[in-house]
């Protein structure tokens, strides 16, 4: 270099590490100072309408070009005095010497030979590298970012994140370990790539890692993707000088070194190779995809570091390859950052106010401003609304609607004017382009991807001028979409596009089909997820002829058809009421903002469950459930809506809270519109004073046929529990279960006075595990006795020992007693309060259902409740015996009880020692022709093989016995063959078997199987926790298949086999669609022999 280039050179790449160095509210501040700042006569100041928006690489161009020379960097070290910067150019001049040896051979600093460099960097120490990767990283850093999007804030997150980078690969403190492998992952545009840059900056500049790592190499996935085959070697080599000496000395030391792999979710690599095939050689030449495969499975350098970016999508691919890694989710921007971006976005403050309070009432929107192109688009889609008059409120309602004024903003240019419009040939290619990409989650696209599509190189012209593609300045012939969501939108419109059908059936097996689509769920199909919310967003009219007169094409609303066709489906589903798709539903059902659509969707739901925990969902749940009029059932769980405060601390929790208070009211209102709703369920939800004073007032509504009222643990305000007062306004109201609810002594004392009250309708009442004593029996006794209505009390799980139950037992000794059920479950009780109970339980003619499972009642409490069922005055149908600590020796004092009592239906003896002697005895009786025993629970009596000849031969010769649960005994596959012989018989009645975790194996399924042919009233079997094998399922599924095989509901947990087996049990779902599995088999319904878990 000559004395003037070098000169040059130290002024403008100097000016760029400066600028490079400012944060965030030093480089507004530096913005500031320059707009009132002059050179002097001749020179004019830079328009501030340029310099407010320029990225640093673009201001110092500015400045460059307005100030030539050494001028520009004179006026910004003026600058950085007055910002008390003195420092700033002096921690910078190393770097900038550093990058100046590398420009070249010549002379680059005045005084100074290429000998006096040569002492600084010695050949092979690492410093030719570290050059190297500064100049790659530092000039071209700026260059890439998306939409236009403020560089200070890619270089906030780079600040902040800088301790994260620091901390990374820091020795776990709970497990001692330090992980080689860091997943950073985040949604797109979070800053992934960002970081990983500044950490490569950064150890170049000898200000990270330093003591971590000897080097560290970037692998960037749009570049490998572009490799066939290579070897390790010949992947890292292309950024390494000659002057280094050969690589592989350094790869001999694989613990000092640190490989970043830069977004793993574009790698076009399925990674199903088997790990025995993989490569340790690194000087190999094999498939780019084995080197990747090898190097994340650690079995190519095994002791050196990696860490690997991702978007959350790809995470489920990425997890299985790594070994002993740490995962980190990047957030994105806090919430005062978002506002503040918002804020400086915008330099007239009024419009910068309106768009925070719009956005702040759009969860979802202001959500998405943490990612920062995000917010760009955000910021730039509304400031152009505002410019044109247009009533923002409207933009701000949906994401689709934003987004459709953005794309369309997009069309338009600076000076008013618009592009070519594309052909609808040419938007269907872009369309169909994007649609394949999301529903196989690929995002970069190359040539020959564009060529496959029908674009050629005008149409991707176009479309990069209208800054809907743009093009990787680093890899050649390398496309991407502005940002995911934009491609998303694109992917929706395929779909409405005119005559695009026929394209996406011919694309079947790339593309989700309408019915996937509509059934997917952020947990399972997140890549989806979007889409499908845009797609039902560009259902509105309104949307699709802005869309139209913008892109002069045709659009058809012929999908609504097919998707309401697909609703009717999942309406009619057993398995789709589940928290998360309902809301998903939702929140796409409230982008069309079509009322009428909605109603017509929304008609074929009877059951809906949605678990609220932000404004939005509230808003969107008011807006479907209200055109739900079929709805019979809504299970809602309401959590820190009404616990949040309000982002800028200046205004109360109550001014962010009442659009809150006004969308609950909303829900709430169909209590009282809904003229089918007859359940609610609000378990685990947490309102406050004000919104539960809102629910009270619906539940009184004269309107409200609602009968059915769950407030499991559910939390009430402190000193407003009054739920009781409602319940003699609405005498529609039968049943109310407020199990794990504490509501002390003084909510029992009010919901007692409600029920002596004759306005009173209740007939259901759990109180189970709410902190009931024995102080609050004397109410429930008066209220037992005084109330005309109540039936079913659950009271179990309270500590109201023998002391209480005495007190309980003058109510049910009492004739104006009404009772019928009552479970005393875990409540305390011995042999002792048994002595009350037999003695109500003969005069009582009411009581039919009793439980009284988890107490200690002994051998000795077994016999009294014996010596009850002999009485004749005895009415009880179902007794519940289960974990009541008694042995084989009560076994005899039952049976003879079984013999005399001719009412009792439903015995439940589970987990008590009563081992094959025990049964021994009660087999004796069910072999009586005077037994009317129906149901009877033996689960985890110690029973094994022995037992099942005598269980045989009651089972034939008992005609009423119809349910049997042997599960958690020791039978295994001799004990199941005996059973399989009995229920063969024509004699034998039962429907319902419970065999879980009986040490069953593959060998009796063809027991099983012959017995599921020849048994025409099984209809019920758990075979839960059995090791039966793939062999097992399939002898199992053959007839399972078959239309001889009468069974309802099989219990296999289909998770707990090998992938064969799964789907052959998929494929039986498929075949017999009246056959339920279930995983969790003791789901019970309230009218079966549980009902005692179903209060």
């Amino acid at each position: 270099m000559t004395d003037s280039s070098s000169s040059t050179f130290f002024s403008e790449f100097g000016l760029l590490l400066c600028l490079e160095e400012l944060n965030k509210e030093e480089l507004y501040q530096f913005k500031f100072l320059l707009k009132n700042e002059i050179m002097g006569p001749g020179y004019c100041r830079i328009p501030w309408a340029e310099v407010k928006k320029a990225k640093r690489e673009d201001l110092a161009n500015m400045m460059n070009k307005h100030y030539p020379g050494e001028q520009a960097l004179d006026m910004a070290l003026k600058i950085f005095d007055k910002m008390n910067l003195k420092g700033l150019y002096e921690r910078v001049k190393p770097a900038i010497n550093r990058a100046a040896q590398a420009m070249g051979p010549e002379d680059t600093r005045a005084g100074e030979t290429q000998d006096d460099l040569g002492q600084e960097a010695l050949a092979g120490d690492g410093t030719e590298y570290r050059i190297q990767i500064q100049k790659q990283f530092c000039l071209t850093q700026g260059s890439k970012y998306l939409l236009g999007e403020s560089k200070d804030f890619h270089h906030e997150i780079a600040a902040e994140g800088r301790e994260l980078l620091e901390h990374l690969f820091d020795v776990d403190v709970n497990t001692g370990e330090q992980p080689q492998t860091v997943v950073l992952q985040g949604a797109a545009g979070v800053g992934k790539t960002t970081l990983v840059k500044k950490a490569m900056l950064d150890w170049s500049r000898g200000n990270l890692y330093q003591q971590k790592f000897t080097y560290i190499f970037y692998l960037n996935a749009r570049e490998i993707n572009q490799w066939r085959e290579r070897s390790f070697v010949q992947m890292i080599s292309k950024d390494w000088p000659s002057t280094e000496g050969p690589i592989e000395r350094i790869l001999s030391q694989p613990n000092t070194l640190l490989f970043i792999i830069d977004s793993f979710d574009e790698l076009n690599f399925a990674f199903e190779e088997p790990e025995f095939v993989l490569c340790e050689d690194w000087t190999q030449v094999h498939p780019v995809s084995f080197i990747m495969s090898s190097l994340l499975r650690k079995v190519m350098l095994p002791e050196s570091f990696l860490l690997v970016t991702t978007r959350l999508t790809a995470c489920k691919k990425l997890k299985p390859l790594l070994k002993n890694q740490r995962s980190i989710e990047l957030l994105g921007m806090t919430e005062e950052a978002k506002q503040d971006y918002i804020y400086q976005f915008f330099e007239d403050k009024r419009w910068a106010l309106q768009a925070l309070h719009l956005l702040r009432n759009n969860e979802m929107l202001f959500s998405m401003c943490k990612i920062p192109p995000l917010c760009w688009v955000i910021c730039t889609c509304l400031e152009q609304q505002i410019e044109k008059g247009v009533d923002v409120t409207l933009t701000c309602k949906t994401i689709t609607a934003l987004f459709t004024c953005y794309v369309s903003g997009l069309y338009t240019l600076v000076d008013g004017s618009c592009f070519s419009q594309p052909s609808q040939t040419q938007l269907r290619s872009l369309c169909h382009l994007a649609a394949k990409g999301v529903c196989t989650m690929t995002h970069v696209f190359y040539k020959e991807n564009l060529r496959k599509h029908g674009l050629t190189k005008s149409d991707v012209s176009m479309f990069l001028a209208m800054k809907i593609l743009q093009k990787d300045s680093d890899y050649e012939h390398c496309y991407e979409f502005a940002h995911l969501h934009i491609q998303e939108f694109f992917a929706a419109m395929l779909y409405i596009l005119e005559d695009s059908w026929e394209l996406i059936s011919q694309s079947s097996q790339s593309f989700a089909d309408l019915k996937l689509l509509l059934e997917s769920t952020s947990h399972k199909e997140p890549h989806l997820t979007q889409m499908k919310c845009f797609l039902f967003g560009l259902l509105n009219e309104d949307r699709v002829k802005q869309l139209e007169e913008t892109f002069n094409c045709k659009m058809s609303l012929e999908i609504k058809e097919k998707i309401l066709q697909g609703m009717e489906i999942l309406g009619n589903s057993d398995y789709f009421p589940s928290q998360l798709g309902c809301l998903e539903l939702f929140l796409c059902l409230y982008e069309t903002q079509d009322e009428a659509f909605t109603g017509q969707a929304m008609r074929y739901f009877q059951k809906v469950v949605v678990n609220i925990c932000e404004k939005i969902h509230l808003l969107v749940s008011a807006f479907c459930l209200k055109h739900c009029q079929c709805l019979q059932t809504i299970k809602l769980c309401v959590t820190e809506v009404f616990e949040k405060k309000m982002l800028n601390s200046g205004h109360p929790a109550e001014f962010w809270q009442r659009d809150a208070y006004y969308y609950w009211q909303d829900l709430c209102s169909l209590l009282h519109t809904n003229e089918h709703l007859r359940e609610l369920d609000l378990g685990h939800s947490n309102l406050d004073e004000f919104a539960l004073k809102i629910f009270y007032q619906a539940l009184r509504h004269p309107y409200c046929k609602l009968q059915k009222l769950l407030l499991r643990f559910f939390s009430f305000p402190d000193g407003y529990w009054n739920i009781a007062s409602t319940l003699t306004h609405n005498q529609n109201l039968q049943h109310l279960d407020l199990k794990g609810s504490d509501i002390g002594d003084r909510g029992v004392k009010l919901l007692c006075e409600a029920l002596r009250h004759p306005d009173c309708k209740l007939q259901n009442l759990s109180l189970e595990s709410c902190n009931v004593t024995t102080l609050c029996c004397l109410n429930i006794t008066k209220a037992l006795i005084r109330s005309q209505s109540l039936m079913f009390l659950n009271l179990s799980t309270n500590n109201l020992l023998d002391d209480g139950v005495e007190l309980l037992c003058e109510a049910l000794r009492h004739p104006k007693c009404h009772l019928e059920r009552l479970s005393l479950e875990s409540c305390g009780l011995t042999v002792t309060g048994c002595k009350d109970l037999s003695l109500a339980l003969i005069s009582n003619k009411r009581l039919t259902h009793l439980c009284l499972a988890d107490n200690v009642l002994g051998d000795g409490g077994v016999k009294l409740m014996s010596d009850v069922l002999k009485h004749p005055q005895c009415t009880l149908q179902s007794l519940v015996l289960r974990r009541c600590h008694f042995s084989s020796v009560s076994g005899e004092h039952l049976s003879a009880s079984l013999l005399s009592n001719k009412s009792l239906t439903h015995l439940d003896l589970g987990s008590n020692w009563l081992q094959d002697d025990g049964v021994k005895l009660l087999c004796d009786v069910l072999r009586h022709p005077s037994c009317n025993l129906q149901d009877l629970g033996l689960m985890g009596c110690v029973l094994t093989s022995a037992c099942c000849m005598d269980l045989a031969s009651a089972i034939v010769n008992n005609p009423s016995l119809q349910s049997l649960d042997l599960g958690n005994n020791d039978l295994q596959d001799d004990g199941v063959k005996i059973l399989c012989e009995a229920l063969r018989h024509p004699n034998c009645n039962i429907q319902r078997l419970g065999l879980e975790y009986c040490g069953l194996t593959s060998v009796c399924c063809q027991d099983l199987s012959s017995t599921l042919i020849s048994n025409q009233r099984l209809t019920q079997m758990n075979l839960t926790q059995n090791t039966l094998g793939c062999e097992g399922i399939r002898k199992l599924c053959e007839v399972l298949r078959s239309t001889e095989c009468k069974l309802q509901v099989i219990g296999l947990c289909k998770e707990a086999f090998d992938e064969e087996a799964q789907k052959l049990l998929e494929a039986v779902g498929v075949s017999n669609p009246h056959l339920v599995i279930k995983h969790d088999f003791n789901d019970h319904n309230e009218e079966d022999e549980s009902w005692w878990q179903c209060f």
